[in-house]
């Protein structure tokens, strides 16, 4: 039996301008997650602005339309990656940059409750820029570059993911909820162009239909270790989004004031965002030396450790400082995961393999409000950084254990 880090496959990287890719990928992939999170701090004002006035319509409401665009995504990413496999990375790309362009200024014309939800639903369903983005980076970028290159890439999305609701209520507060969509409407479209003119792929259709599902597993010499891959990236997006339907809550029960609360709790959010910004790409090069595997269990041990003191803080400002420590330790974990998938799959079958990465990291970015939600509702707030924590640290024994495992048994 293979270990963890073995490489399913060997690939040489084509002589294609794969930085300026890994550029205009980014920049698509921060400005995706800003499009799909920025609606989180506004959306019951504007579906209040629609004619819903009832309270708990309006939380009922809320709900659907944020989370329909996650769970279409999930279901969505799969089969784009099966079609990336097909027909190329960047046809895809180029689908889901001006699909959501096109919807993203749909959306700032709605005239009723009903029209926003099936709109953030086709928002979802036309989705998949991130996990083609992924695809494409980790298959160009020279293999002894490509922790370094999926690092700074995964600091787009998680950046955009942290800092949209952030934007969102500055964007909203300044130029209004309806502009708001036209805006970022108009920044995918300028996405949808830089893709088209820039990103280059040495590509020919397949003639031969891709490995059906029951044979797709077949392909991979280590299934156990995918399920891995895909078992943390969930767990990467919960522990960073559990916090998100209680952070003004806390932050106010810590600043004994409302004053100034909105901004604070920004701020808290926007901390591993910033983190992740700084530390991700140094952190993908130790991946590239030292392995992907053993800076996946060190980073999310370090994640969990993070986690706990934010049960116990007194002030804002040290919640924010943990929020940022726990920034930098969970940057390690998107390209440590990306580039051990990247060596675990086969390259014909890669889209599909991310695609159900980004799945996972879906599902993650809907369980992780909900758990933290719930958590905070029936234990109290420190109970989620320390149910948090604990989920990590089970994610880093077992992935610590497999890879024992494998290297007894290669």
């Amino acid at each position: 039996m293979s270990s963890l880090s073995e490489p399913a496959a060997a690939h040489q990287a084509p002589p294609v301008p794969w930085r300026r890719n890994l550029a205009v990928c980014w920049l698509g992939s921060f400005v995706t997650a800003v499009g799909m999170c920025l609606v989180m701090p506004f959306l019951p004002l504007y579906i209040a602005e629609l004619g819903v006035h009832d309270v708990a319509a309006v939380e009922v409401w809320s709900g659907v339309a944020f989370g329909a665009t996650f769970v279409l995504a999930a279901l969505m990413a799969p089969v784009y990656g099966r079609l990336a496999d097909r027909y190329g990375r960047k046809l895809m790309l180029l689908r889901a940059s001006l699909g959501m362009a096109v919807v993203f200024a749909l959306t700032g014309w709605v005239e009723n409750v009903w029209q926003l939800t099936l709109l953030r639903l086709l928002m979802g369903a036309v989705s998949g820029y991130v996990s083609t983005a992924t695809i494409l980076v980790a298959t160009q970028a020279p293999k002894e570059r490509s922790g370094w290159a999926l690092g700074l890439l995964s600091t787009g999305f998680v950046t955009g993911s942290l800092i949209g609701p952030l934007l969102g209520g500055v964007l909203a507060e300044t130029i209004g909820l309806r502009p708001v969509f036209w805006v970022t409407g108009a920044l995918l479209f300028v996405t949808f162009l830089l893709t088209w003119a820039l990103v280059v792929e040495t590509w020919e259709p397949r003639k031969e239909p891709p490995p059906a599902r029951r044979d797709l597993w077949r392909l991979v010499a280590n299934p156990t270790a995918v399920w891995v891959v895909f078992i943390s990236s969930a767990m990467v997006q919960v522990s960073a989004f559990a916090i998100e339907p209680i952070v003004t809550v806390y932050v106010q029960a810590l600043a004994h004031t409302s004053r100034h609360v909105p901004l604070m709790a920004g701020a808290v959010v926007g901390a591993m965002g910033l983190a992740a910004l700084a530390a991700a790409p140094w952190l993908g090069r130790l991946s590239d030396r030292i392995g992907p595997r053993t800076v996946l269990v060190g980073a999310l041990v370090a994640t969990a450790l993070f986690t706990v003191p934010q049960a116990f803080v007194q002030t804002p400002w040290q919640l924010l400082g943990w929020r940022f420590m726990m920034g930098v330790a969970s940057a390690a974990l998107a390209p440590a995961l990306g580039k051990l998938l990247r060596e675990l799959v086969p390259e014909e079958a890669s889209g599909r393999f991310f695609g159900y990465q980004q799945a996972a990291q879906y599902v993650g970015n809907i369980t992780g409000p909900l758990l933290g939600g719930v958590l905070a509702a029936r234990s109290g707030i420190p109970a989620v950084f320390l149910a948090t924590s604990a989920l990590l640290l089970v994610n880093a024994l077992g992935v610590a254990a497999l890879s024992a495992y494998g290297r007894r048994h290669a």
